[in-house]
């Protein structure tokens, strides 16, 4: 960006050379008038005082020289006196002439500044000079107003005026401090000839919600008879708060993440980091941590989902979270992939020392046939079509997993670390007597298969999922009932807009038929953009759960959960 004190100078210095240019034009004027007296040039030099006409009038000094003078030679005084108001309105006309050129010279170098920042010009043609006068701008600032004065027919042309200048224009105005909110805060970015390419950028995510689930009854008992507890909850929590800073080091194509993840209602905190390299819109490699993209809400979805929070089926079925690395990209217009090879399916809260040595193997494909199912940027994943294209948009894609699973704890341990697989009854496949009696599994296999599609049309929306999860190979220590377990489900939401861009009436629902139970839910919400913009929202829903299959503490379900739960959530995601 051009200096602005650069700029100062540069306009300070053009002003002075228009000014040494107009005085030596004053001068040559001089020079051809040798019969003007002393105090003729000393009359010129006074005070004048501009007549709303234009014309210059000068006070006259009234001494007894003057009335001499003046009692000698009428007829010289009278001629001096003439030319005195003619070279009056020379000089006037040109500082008229510079003040245009000054004006010019700004407004180019404002277009100059404009290009090198990347912002357009204003559109419309060069003003053109006036054909008579020069009239005063009431927006222009007071040292670039022009006087109106007359023009003179036969003014001299001095060597400035040899390319018309344009009329006198407001001056441009210094360009408001840059806009650093570019999808996310830019703390800093270096200019692209720079030493070091380098850009850091800030986003956050900020969860807040009210969950109520005292309806819920206490306790539920599962497939084999076993009675568990219900824990209950009527609590206001910062449900999520993502801090992200990432950006671009040494070449634009070497980018990093830093994440801090903290969730109050899980008392958690994860600092996480990434660090990729993009060859080209098709191919971007990555390492470090991120969502397994085994189900669609796992795959820069996040938070912009229709309901408050992913639902029953999904959190179910879906993977959760670990470190890895992964190749995605757009290779074909609107065909996009995401492959993944990671440590398990949820290893946020695992040390390294009980990490087995399977690896995981997660991908995830999707279409936009009509192009991009939201706008770019951040939330170009949302359910809501807050954007209200006229154009129908849709979705379509597919996701699958497959995950060697360890118990992540000693048998004799009977609640387990790995808390990523639940059964359909809401317990633990992990944990001691999940399937039979005092046995306890210690390793198994998880496969996943999940195909999903949405629509939107004219802020109408409408996203759903289907999913299929299949659970073998035990390696328990002791004998099993069953060799596999085999559980499929589906979520799905619609939404209008009932206020474009403000209020969206939506409703949602999903269910899981499952080996041991057959849990499901159903909702209801209003959520208000109460901003101009699709980055921060208040939701007010109330659902219906029979028998939740699963847990989380920062999301709203409790395992074995029944009953009527209200929520009331607001989201900032920028």
């Amino acid at each position: 960006m051009l200096n602005p004190s650069l700029k100062k100078l540069l306009t300070a210095v053009v002003w002075i050379a228009a000014t040494l240019s107009a005085g030596s034009a004053f001068a040559q004027a001089d020079g051809d008038r040798p019969e003007r007296q002393p105090h003729a040039v000393a009359a010129a030099q006074g005070p004048r005082v501009s007549m709303p006409e234009g014309t210059a009038v000068e006070p006259e000094r009234s001494t007894p020289e003057n009335k001499a003078t003046a009692g000698d030679r009428p007829g010289d005084l009278k001629n001096e006196l003439d030319t005195l108001k003619a070279e009056n309105a020379v000089v006037r006309d040109l500082l008229r002439k510079m003040e245009e050129q000054q004006a010019a010279l700004l407004q180019q170098v404002d277009r100059l500044q404009r290009r090198l920042d990347g912002v357009p010009a204003p559109a419309g043609p060069a003003p053109a000079a006036p054909a008579a006068a020069v009239l005063p701008d009431p927006a222009a600032p007071p040292a670039l107003r022009a006087e109106p004065v007359a023009t003179v027919a036969n003014a001299p042309v001095t060597a400035t005026d040899a390319v018309a200048a344009p009329a006198a224009q407001p001056a441009p105005t210094e360009r408001a401090k840059d806009d650093h909110y570019q999808d996310g805060i830019i703390i800093w970015q270096n200019p692209e000839d720079a030493k070091v390419p380098f850009m850091l950028r800030f986003n956050n995510n900020t969860q807040i919600r009210y969950l109520n689930t005292v309806d819920s009854s206490d306790s539920f008992t599962d497939h084999l008879g076993g009675v568990h507890d219900v824990h209950r909850r009527n609590d206001i929590t910062v449900n999520r708060s993502m801090f992200i800073f990432a950006g671009y080091m040494f070449d634009p194509k070497l980018q990093y993440s830093l994440t801090v993840w903290t969730s109050a209602g899980a008392s958690s905190i994860v600092v996480a980091g990434n660090i990729g390299w993009r060859f080209n819109k098709g191919l971007t490699l990555t390492g470090g941590y991120t969502g397994v993209p085994g189900s669609r809400s796992l795959v820069g979805t996040f938070p912009f989902f229709q309901p408050t929070d992913r639902s029953m089926a999904d959190n179910f079925f879906r993977p959760g979270f670990t470190q890895g690395a992964w190749a995605s990209g757009e290779p074909l217009k609107g065909l996009n992939y995401l492959g993944f090879v990671g440590n398990g399916l949820n290893t946020l809260s695992i040390s390294a020392n009980k990490i087995d040595t399977n690896l995981l193997l997660s991908g995830s494909v999707w279409w936009e046939p009509l192009g991009s199912y939201a706008e770019a940027g951040k939330s170009r994943q949302m359910y809501d079509d807050y954007f209200a294209s006229r154009q129908t948009r849709i979705r379509i894609g597919t996701s699958a997993t497959r995950s060697r699973e360890d118990r992540f704890s000693q048998t004799d341990q009977s609640a387990p670390d790995n808390t990523s697989i639940y059964n359909s009854d809401g317990v633990l496949a992990f944990a001691t007597g999940a399937f039979a009696p005092g046995v306890t599994v210690q390793q198994a296999t998880y496969r996943m298969w999940a195909i999903d599609g949405g629509l939107k049309k004219s802020g109408f929306s409408v996203n759903g999922q289907y999913y299929f999860r299949w659970l073998n190979d035990f390696d328990a220590d002791g004998p099993l009932p069953l060799a596999s377990t085999y559980d499929h489900g589906f979520e799905l939401s619609a939404g209008q807009f009932i206020i474009p861009k403000t209020l969206v009436l939506y409703g949602r629902g999903s269910k899981v038929f499952g080996e041991f139970n057959s849990p499901y839910e159903y909702a209801g919400g209003l959520k208000w953009y109460f901003l101009p913009t699709e980055r921060v929202w208040l939701t007010g829903e109330l659902m219906k759960v029979n028998r939740a299959p699963y847990g989380g503490a920062f999301t709203p379900y409790t395992a074995g959960m029944t009953g009527w739960v209200p929520m009331i959530q607001t989201v900032l995601a920028f």
